[in-house]
Protein backbone atom coordinates (compact mmCIF):
# COMPACT_ATOMS: atom_id res chain seq x y z
CA UNK A 1 0.00 0.00 0.00
CA UNK A 2 1.22 3.51 -0.87
CA UNK A 3 0.54 6.01 1.89
CA UNK A 4 0.85 9.79 1.66
CA UNK A 5 1.44 11.23 5.13
CA UNK A 6 1.05 15.02 5.21
CA UNK A 7 2.47 16.74 8.28
CA UNK A 8 1.87 20.29 9.52
CA UNK A 9 5.24 21.84 10.42
CA UNK A 10 4.02 24.86 12.37
CA UNK A 11 5.56 24.35 15.79
CA UNK A 12 7.21 21.12 16.83
CA UNK A 13 4.32 18.97 18.03
CA UNK A 14 3.19 17.54 14.70
CA UNK A 15 6.74 16.58 13.70
CA UNK A 16 7.50 15.06 17.11
CA UNK A 17 4.36 12.92 16.76
CA UNK A 18 5.25 11.93 13.19
CA UNK A 19 8.67 10.73 14.32
CA UNK A 20 6.97 8.32 16.71
CA UNK A 21 4.29 7.17 14.27
CA UNK A 22 6.48 6.63 11.22
CA UNK A 23 7.98 3.21 12.09
CA UNK A 24 4.50 1.80 12.77
CA UNK A 25 2.94 3.32 9.66
CA UNK A 26 5.73 1.83 7.55
CA UNK A 27 4.53 -1.62 8.61
CA UNK A 28 1.41 -1.01 6.52
CA UNK A 29 3.15 0.02 3.32
CA UNK A 30 5.46 2.53 1.69
CA UNK A 31 5.06 5.95 3.31
CA UNK A 32 5.68 9.17 1.37
CA UNK A 33 5.88 12.39 3.39
CA UNK A 34 4.64 15.89 2.63
CA UNK A 35 5.95 18.51 5.05
CA UNK A 36 3.92 21.73 5.16
CA UNK A 37 4.93 24.86 7.04
CA UNK A 38 8.05 26.83 7.84
CA UNK A 39 8.09 27.37 11.58
CA UNK A 40 9.49 24.22 13.20
CA UNK A 41 12.74 23.87 15.14
CA UNK A 42 13.02 20.09 14.90
CA UNK A 43 14.90 18.18 12.21
CA UNK A 44 13.09 15.39 10.38
CA UNK A 45 14.81 11.97 10.56
CA UNK A 46 13.03 10.53 7.52
CA UNK A 47 12.84 11.26 3.80
CA UNK A 48 10.50 14.04 2.71
CA UNK A 49 8.98 13.63 -0.77
CA UNK A 50 7.13 16.96 -0.95
CA UNK A 51 7.72 20.29 0.79
CA UNK A 52 5.45 23.30 0.99
CA UNK A 53 5.54 26.52 2.99
CA UNK A 54 1.84 25.95 3.52
CA UNK A 55 0.24 28.28 6.03
CA UNK A 56 2.33 28.77 9.15
CA UNK A 57 1.69 30.41 12.49
CA UNK A 58 4.33 32.82 13.76
CA UNK A 59 4.50 34.20 17.27
CA UNK A 60 5.36 37.62 18.64
CA UNK A 61 7.41 38.31 21.75
CA UNK A 62 4.63 38.75 24.28
CA UNK A 63 2.38 35.75 24.05
CA UNK A 64 0.43 36.38 20.84
CA UNK A 65 0.46 35.68 17.12
CA UNK A 66 2.57 37.69 14.64
CA UNK A 67 -0.10 38.36 12.01
CA UNK A 68 2.10 40.46 9.70
CA UNK A 69 4.68 37.69 9.46
CA UNK A 70 1.95 35.11 8.86
CA UNK A 71 0.62 37.14 5.91
CA UNK A 72 4.14 37.69 4.62
CA UNK A 73 4.71 33.94 4.37
CA UNK A 74 1.32 33.21 2.79
CA UNK A 75 0.98 32.94 -1.01
CA UNK A 76 -2.51 31.71 -2.01
CA UNK A 77 -1.55 31.31 -5.68
CA UNK A 78 1.37 29.03 -4.79
CA UNK A 79 -0.83 26.96 -2.47
CA UNK A 80 -3.47 26.55 -5.19
CA UNK A 81 -0.87 25.55 -7.76
CA UNK A 82 0.70 23.02 -5.37
CA UNK A 83 -2.71 21.54 -4.60
CA UNK A 84 -3.53 21.23 -8.30
CA UNK A 85 -0.31 19.33 -9.01
CA UNK A 86 0.02 17.21 -5.88
CA UNK A 87 -0.49 13.63 -7.21
CA UNK A 88 -2.92 12.47 -4.52
CA UNK A 89 -4.54 9.97 -6.89
CA UNK A 90 -1.31 7.98 -6.90
CA UNK A 91 -1.80 6.88 -3.28
CA UNK A 92 -3.94 4.20 -1.70
CA UNK A 93 -4.36 6.05 1.58
CA UNK A 94 -3.89 9.73 2.42
CA UNK A 95 -3.27 10.60 6.06
CA UNK A 96 -3.41 14.31 6.77
CA UNK A 97 -2.15 15.82 10.02
CA UNK A 98 -3.70 19.27 9.54
CA UNK A 99 -2.15 20.35 6.22
CA UNK A 100 -4.24 22.67 4.05
CA UNK A 101 -2.39 21.90 0.79
CA UNK A 102 -3.21 18.19 0.89
CA UNK A 103 -6.78 18.91 1.97
CA UNK A 104 -7.25 21.29 -0.97
CA UNK A 105 -5.62 18.83 -3.37
CA UNK A 106 -7.99 16.08 -2.28
CA UNK A 107 -10.98 18.40 -2.65
CA UNK A 108 -9.99 19.59 -6.13
CA UNK A 109 -9.14 16.10 -7.34
CA UNK A 110 -12.05 14.38 -5.54
CA UNK A 111 -9.86 12.02 -3.56
CA UNK A 112 -10.84 10.84 -0.05
CA UNK A 113 -8.50 11.45 2.87
CA UNK A 114 -8.27 10.83 6.60
CA UNK A 115 -7.35 13.59 9.02
CA UNK A 116 -5.54 12.04 11.98
CA UNK A 117 -4.38 14.26 14.79
CA UNK A 118 -5.34 16.51 17.64
CA UNK A 119 -7.27 19.01 15.49
CA UNK A 120 -9.50 16.22 14.18
CA UNK A 121 -10.96 15.81 17.68
CA UNK A 122 -12.64 19.23 17.34
CA UNK A 123 -15.04 17.81 14.77
CA UNK A 124 -16.96 16.69 17.86
CA UNK A 125 -19.01 19.18 19.86
CA UNK A 126 -18.20 17.07 22.93
CA UNK A 127 -14.53 18.13 22.88
CA UNK A 128 -13.98 20.90 25.49
CA UNK A 129 -14.15 24.54 24.43
CA UNK A 130 -13.64 27.78 26.35
CA UNK A 131 -16.73 29.44 27.84
CA UNK A 132 -16.61 32.05 25.09
CA UNK A 133 -16.41 30.29 21.75
CA UNK A 134 -14.94 31.98 18.71
CA UNK A 135 -16.82 31.62 15.42
CA UNK A 136 -13.74 32.07 13.25
CA UNK A 137 -11.68 29.75 15.45
CA UNK A 138 -14.34 27.05 15.18
CA UNK A 139 -14.50 27.48 11.41
CA UNK A 140 -10.72 27.10 11.05
CA UNK A 141 -10.51 24.02 13.26
CA UNK A 142 -13.30 22.31 11.35
CA UNK A 143 -12.41 23.38 7.79
CA UNK A 144 -8.71 24.28 7.53
CA UNK A 145 -7.72 20.72 6.59
CA UNK A 146 -11.10 19.19 5.78
CA UNK A 147 -11.16 15.46 5.10
CA UNK A 148 -13.70 12.74 4.43
CA UNK A 149 -12.90 10.95 7.69
CA UNK A 150 -11.57 12.09 11.06
CA UNK A 151 -9.61 10.29 13.77
CA UNK A 152 -8.86 12.54 16.71
CA UNK A 153 -6.21 12.48 19.44
CA UNK A 154 -6.92 14.16 22.77
CA UNK A 155 -6.34 14.08 26.51
CA UNK A 156 -9.58 12.14 27.12
CA UNK A 157 -11.98 10.04 24.96
CA UNK A 158 -14.54 12.80 24.53
CA UNK A 159 -16.08 10.98 21.55
CA UNK A 160 -15.90 7.50 20.06
CA UNK A 161 -13.44 8.44 17.29
CA UNK A 162 -10.91 10.08 19.65
CA UNK A 163 -7.78 8.12 20.55
CA UNK A 164 -5.14 8.92 23.23
CA UNK A 165 -2.09 11.16 22.76
CA UNK A 166 1.02 9.67 21.14
CA UNK A 167 3.74 9.55 23.79
CA UNK A 168 7.39 9.43 22.72
CA UNK A 169 9.04 6.06 23.20
CA UNK A 170 11.90 7.76 25.07
CA UNK A 171 9.37 8.90 27.68
CA UNK A 172 7.50 5.59 27.87
CA UNK A 173 10.74 3.68 28.51
CA UNK A 174 12.23 6.29 30.85
CA UNK A 175 12.79 6.01 34.57
CA UNK A 176 11.85 9.50 35.79
CA UNK A 177 13.69 11.07 38.70
CA UNK A 178 12.98 14.47 40.18
CA UNK A 179 16.14 16.53 39.79
CA UNK A 180 14.35 19.62 41.07
CA UNK A 181 14.47 21.86 37.99
CA UNK A 182 11.52 23.38 36.11
CA UNK A 183 11.35 22.74 32.36
CA UNK A 184 10.16 25.78 30.41
CA UNK A 185 9.12 26.05 26.77
CA UNK A 186 7.21 29.21 25.85
CA UNK A 187 7.97 29.85 22.20
CA UNK A 188 5.41 32.66 22.09
CA UNK A 189 7.36 34.78 24.60
CA UNK A 190 10.81 36.24 24.02
CA UNK A 191 13.68 35.66 26.42
CA UNK A 192 13.55 39.35 27.26
CA UNK A 193 9.95 38.98 28.42
CA UNK A 194 10.41 35.68 30.29
CA UNK A 195 13.82 35.64 31.94
CA UNK A 196 13.41 38.64 34.29
CA UNK A 197 10.56 36.80 36.00
CA UNK A 198 12.60 33.63 36.45
CA UNK A 199 15.58 35.59 37.80
CA UNK A 200 13.29 36.76 40.62
CA UNK A 201 12.93 33.13 41.76
CA UNK A 202 16.58 32.39 42.69
CA UNK A 203 15.71 29.37 44.83
CA UNK A 204 14.57 27.44 41.77
CA UNK A 205 16.47 26.21 38.72
CA UNK A 206 14.85 26.59 35.31
CA UNK A 207 15.69 24.83 32.04
CA UNK A 208 14.46 27.25 29.36
CA UNK A 209 14.33 26.02 25.75
CA UNK A 210 14.49 28.91 23.32
CA UNK A 211 14.69 29.45 19.56
CA UNK A 212 16.78 32.56 20.28
CA UNK A 213 19.94 30.67 21.27
CA UNK A 214 22.14 28.20 19.39
CA UNK A 215 24.25 26.96 22.32
CA UNK A 216 23.50 26.26 25.97
CA UNK A 217 24.39 28.96 28.48
CA UNK A 218 23.86 29.47 32.20
CA UNK A 219 22.38 32.78 33.34
CA UNK A 220 21.98 32.95 37.12
CA UNK A 221 19.36 30.28 37.96
CA UNK A 222 18.42 29.66 34.31
CA UNK A 223 19.96 27.11 31.95
CA UNK A 224 19.15 28.51 28.51
CA UNK A 225 19.19 25.87 25.76
CA UNK A 226 18.35 25.68 22.05
CA UNK A 227 15.26 23.71 21.10
CA UNK A 228 16.19 20.04 20.82
CA UNK A 229 13.90 17.04 20.92
CA UNK A 230 16.44 14.92 22.82
CA UNK A 231 17.51 17.60 25.33
CA UNK A 232 13.95 18.72 25.98
CA UNK A 233 12.76 15.16 26.54
CA UNK A 234 15.60 14.51 28.99
CA UNK A 235 14.82 17.71 30.89
CA UNK A 236 11.11 16.86 30.96
CA UNK A 237 11.69 13.36 32.30
CA UNK A 238 13.67 14.60 35.30
CA UNK A 239 11.95 17.91 36.08
CA UNK A 240 9.71 18.71 39.02
CA UNK A 241 7.35 20.80 36.91
CA UNK A 242 6.65 22.16 33.43
CA UNK A 243 5.79 25.66 32.23
CA UNK A 244 4.59 25.68 28.64
CA UNK A 245 1.90 26.82 26.24
CA UNK A 246 -1.48 25.11 26.00
CA UNK A 247 -0.41 22.91 23.11
CA UNK A 248 -1.07 19.21 22.98
CA UNK A 249 2.07 17.05 22.92
CA UNK A 250 4.05 18.63 25.77
CA UNK A 251 1.15 18.75 28.28
CA UNK A 252 0.23 15.17 27.34
CA UNK A 253 3.79 13.97 27.93
CA UNK A 254 4.01 15.88 31.20
CA UNK A 255 0.77 14.29 32.40
CA UNK A 256 2.05 10.86 31.41
CA UNK A 257 5.09 11.52 33.61
CA UNK A 258 2.84 12.85 36.40
CA UNK A 259 4.51 16.26 36.37
CA UNK A 260 3.08 19.48 37.72
CA UNK A 261 2.02 21.75 34.82
CA UNK A 262 1.47 25.47 34.32
CA UNK A 263 0.16 26.53 30.90
CA UNK A 264 0.02 29.95 29.21
CA UNK A 265 -2.17 29.69 26.09
CA UNK A 266 -1.07 31.62 23.01
CA UNK A 267 -3.24 34.72 22.84
CA UNK A 268 -5.51 34.67 19.83
CA UNK A 269 -4.98 30.97 19.03
CA UNK A 270 -8.37 29.38 19.55
CA UNK A 271 -7.10 25.80 19.62
CA UNK A 272 -4.90 26.60 22.61
CA UNK A 273 -7.84 28.17 24.42
CA UNK A 274 -9.78 24.95 23.81
CA UNK A 275 -6.86 22.91 25.13
CA UNK A 276 -6.66 25.17 28.16
CA UNK A 277 -10.31 24.42 28.91
CA UNK A 278 -9.63 20.68 28.70
CA UNK A 279 -6.45 20.94 30.79
CA UNK A 280 -8.22 22.95 33.48
CA UNK A 281 -10.71 20.08 33.83
CA UNK A 282 -7.73 17.79 34.47
CA UNK A 283 -6.29 19.94 37.26
CA UNK A 284 -3.67 21.85 35.24
CA UNK A 285 -2.95 25.45 36.27
CA UNK A 286 -3.89 27.89 33.48
CA UNK A 287 -2.47 31.43 33.41
CA UNK A 288 -4.08 33.64 30.71
CA UNK A 289 -1.08 35.89 30.16
CA UNK A 290 2.35 36.87 31.50
CA UNK A 291 1.75 40.07 33.45
CA UNK A 292 4.01 42.00 35.84
CA UNK A 293 3.16 39.58 38.67
CA UNK A 294 4.00 36.44 36.72
CA UNK A 295 6.94 35.51 38.97
CA UNK A 296 4.59 35.57 41.97
CA UNK A 297 2.12 33.35 40.10
CA UNK A 298 4.90 30.87 39.33
CA UNK A 299 6.06 30.92 42.95
CA UNK A 300 2.54 30.19 44.21
CA UNK A 301 2.19 27.37 41.68
CA UNK A 302 5.49 25.83 42.76
CA UNK A 303 4.36 25.78 46.38
CA UNK A 304 1.09 23.99 45.59
CA UNK A 305 0.76 20.18 45.38
CA UNK A 306 0.37 18.52 41.97
CA UNK A 307 -3.34 18.23 41.16
CA UNK A 308 -3.00 17.08 37.55
CA UNK A 309 -4.84 13.86 36.74
CA UNK A 310 -4.95 11.92 33.49
CA UNK A 311 -5.14 8.23 32.69
CA UNK A 312 -5.98 8.03 28.98
CA UNK A 313 -2.93 6.40 27.40
CA UNK A 314 -2.23 3.50 25.05
CA UNK A 315 0.98 2.16 23.46
CA UNK A 316 1.77 3.86 20.17
CA UNK A 317 1.53 0.61 18.19
CA UNK A 318 -2.00 0.15 19.53
CA UNK A 319 -2.98 3.70 18.58
CA UNK A 320 -1.67 3.20 15.04
CA UNK A 321 -3.36 -0.18 14.75
CA UNK A 322 -6.72 1.24 15.80
CA UNK A 323 -6.32 4.30 13.59
CA UNK A 324 -5.48 2.21 10.54
CA UNK A 325 -8.38 -0.10 11.21
CA UNK A 326 -10.71 2.90 11.43
CA UNK A 327 -9.19 4.50 8.32
CA UNK A 328 -9.48 1.39 6.19
CA UNK A 329 -13.02 0.40 7.14
CA UNK A 330 -14.30 3.27 4.93
CA UNK A 331 -17.72 3.11 6.56
CA UNK A 332 -18.33 6.40 8.35
CA UNK A 333 -17.44 10.02 8.05
CA UNK A 334 -17.62 12.55 10.84
CA UNK A 335 -19.19 15.81 9.77
CA UNK A 336 -18.67 19.26 11.20
CA UNK A 337 -22.14 19.10 12.74
CA UNK A 338 -21.14 16.13 14.88
CA UNK A 339 -23.37 13.65 13.04
CA UNK A 340 -22.48 10.61 10.98
CA UNK A 341 -23.54 9.82 7.45
CA UNK A 342 -23.25 6.87 5.06
CA UNK A 343 -20.11 5.85 3.24
CA UNK A 344 -17.05 8.11 3.40
CA UNK A 345 -16.15 7.19 -0.15
CA UNK A 346 -19.55 7.71 -1.68
CA UNK A 347 -19.45 9.86 -4.85
CA UNK A 348 -22.42 11.94 -3.72
CA UNK A 349 -20.57 12.87 -0.54
CA UNK A 350 -17.46 13.75 -2.48
CA UNK A 351 -19.39 16.03 -4.82
CA UNK A 352 -20.58 18.01 -1.83
CA UNK A 353 -17.18 18.02 -0.14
Amino acid sequence: MKILYSIQATGNGHIARAIELMPYLQAYGQVYVLLSGSNSSLSVPFNVTYRSKGLSLFYGNYGGLHYAKMLQHCNPFTLWNQAMHLPVKAYDLIINDFDCVTALACKLQRVPSVQIGHQASFQSSKTPRPKKQNIMGEFILRNYAAATQYIGLHFQPYDHFILPPVIKNAIVESKPKNHGHITVYLGHYSNAALLPHLFQLPNYEFHVFSKEVSTAQKLHNVLLQPVSNKAFTESLIHCSGVITGAGFETPAEAMYLNKKILCLPIKGQYEQLCNAAALAQLGVTIVPTMNAQFHLTVNDWLLQPNTTQNSYFLPTHTIVSRAMEMAQTKTTVHTTQGNYIGNAYDDTWLLGY
